[in-house]
């Protein structure tokens, strides 16, 4: 889908110690996360004693939970440090299953999970036994920056969908059926959205799963951010799992422990799909990572059986995100009246236009990003990432301070 400018290729490339190796052409069309890569920037640049705000990684900044991590130390202590099966520890396929189909008609059955080293690879496991050469894959756009690329490494076409711009970009089945040919076999969203925060309601939801029943189409729903939510006070966001098991077809849910339980480093995803599918993604992913980290699991089964900690943790997490989006949005309102954003309902991000900035100098959203961090050492992420050249996206997972800071700096670029 495009690769990376050059503001972010140049500091993010290593030096090619083989200059005569030909690569496959698996990763032919293969570019680096520009997420990553703002982030790593960022952190360069820091690290030179550049003053630098980096509103442009996907990652909590709260530490992950003490008592979470004193059931990973106490579990390599007790020598929880070998193999586990492919698709994760037995107990905590079970205990996923339960905590993924709480309140819902679907079965908790442990055969349906399979544990990943993130979420990421649970999305790459789907998309690589389920497409293949000649398949396209639909992706709700503005879409993580992975999807494309993942769908491309299963050697299927990735296919980009917007939704009404109205709607919050958010897709209907009209917009999918716009999209749709005879080679369609897959539909990727996420909601909470990233980038931008919007949410599917369960009836928009059940839409969806109709029209891709209808058509033998597989739907994988991305529902990493479903309890940074900031809908009713204690609830998720609606998920694909809280509808009728009856009116939906193949379906795949993938969520992991990076977001709301601050565990991005830990590396635990998890799927939920058929006992079907989900041998087989065990089966490739015995060949390629075998099973996420143990300690790394033992830690997760914890977290996802104190419930009653893990609710207190959570709560204080969901309130400091709730009261960035105020903050966020009240100083784009005050600050920044000329850069139009998607008010998110979840996630922790600010998805805005730049294109107002747009001049003979400035083209694209790679451009305005380049010189905001240029100009005023704010790290953002350019709408290229997601899709479309108008947009960027800033990060609401750091401080308020921070939060404040880089707004105020952005307004120098911007026009405010």
């Amino acid at each position: 889908m495009g690769g990376l400018p050059a503001w972010l290729a140049d500091a993010n490339n290593g030096t090619d110690q083989s200059p005569h190796m030909t690569f496959s052409q698996n990763i032919a069309r293969l570019t680096p996360s520009a997420t990553v890569a703002v982030s790593t920037l960022a952190k360069k640049l820091a690290a030179e004693g550049r003053d630098i705000i980096n509103l442009g990684a996907g990652e909590p900044d709260f530490d992950t939970p003490g008592w979470i991590s004193e059931a990973a130390i106490d579990g390599i202590r007790r020598g929880r440090t070998r193999y586990t099966p492919s698709a994760g520890l037995p107990e905590l396929r079970a205990a996923i299953a339960s905590y993924m189909t709480a309140g819902t008609d679907y079965p908790a059955e442990a055969a349906r999970i399979v544990v990943s080293a993130g979420a990421k690879q649970s999305l790459f496991n789907a998309c690589f036994c389920l497409f293949g050469p000649g398949d396209e894959v639909l992706i709700g756009s503005p879409y993580w920056t992975s999807y494309p690329e993942m769908v491309t490494l299963s050697r299927a076409e990735p296919v980009p969908v917007a939704g009404s711009e109205d709607r919050d970009f958010l897709l209907t089945p009209g917009d999918l059926e716009r999209a749709s040919t005879e080679r369609t076999r897959g539909l990727i969203f996420s909601t909470p959205s990233n980038p931008t925060g919007a949410v599917y309601s369960k009836a928009q939801l059940g839409e969806m799963a109709a029209w891709a029943r209808d058509r033998g189409v597989t739907m994988i729903s991305d529902e990493i951010y479903q309890e940074i939510y900031f809908g009713d006070e204690g609830a998720k966001a609606p998920g694909a799992l809280d509808l009728d098991p009856g009116s939906v077809g193949d379906l795949v849910v993938t969520n992991g422990m990076s977001k709301a339980y601050a565990m991005t480093g830990w590396r635990v995803g998890y799927s939920y799909s058929s006992p079907g599918l989900a041998a087989k993604m065990s089966a490739f992913q015995s060949h390629v990572s075998l099973n996420a980290a143990t300690p790394s699991q033992v830690a997760t089964f914890e977290g996802l059986t104190r419930q009653g900690d893990a609710a207190r943790s959570k709560a204080r997490m969901l309130e400091a995100f709730r009261r960035r989006r105020e903050l966020v949005t009240r100083l784009f309102d005050e600050l920044l009246p000329g850069c139009p954003y998607v008010r998110p309902d979840g996630a922790f991000y600010l998805y805005f236009r730049v294109d107002g900035a747009f001049d003979g100098e400035l083209t694209c959203a790679n451009d305005v990003c380049a010189r905001i961090l240029e100009e005023t050492g704010v790290a953002i992420v350019p709408g290229e990432a997601f899709g479309d050249p108008r947009y960027a996206r800033m990060s609401t997972a750091s401080s308020d301070e921070e939060i404040e800071e880089g707004v105020r700096r952005m307004a120098r670029v911007l026009g405010g």
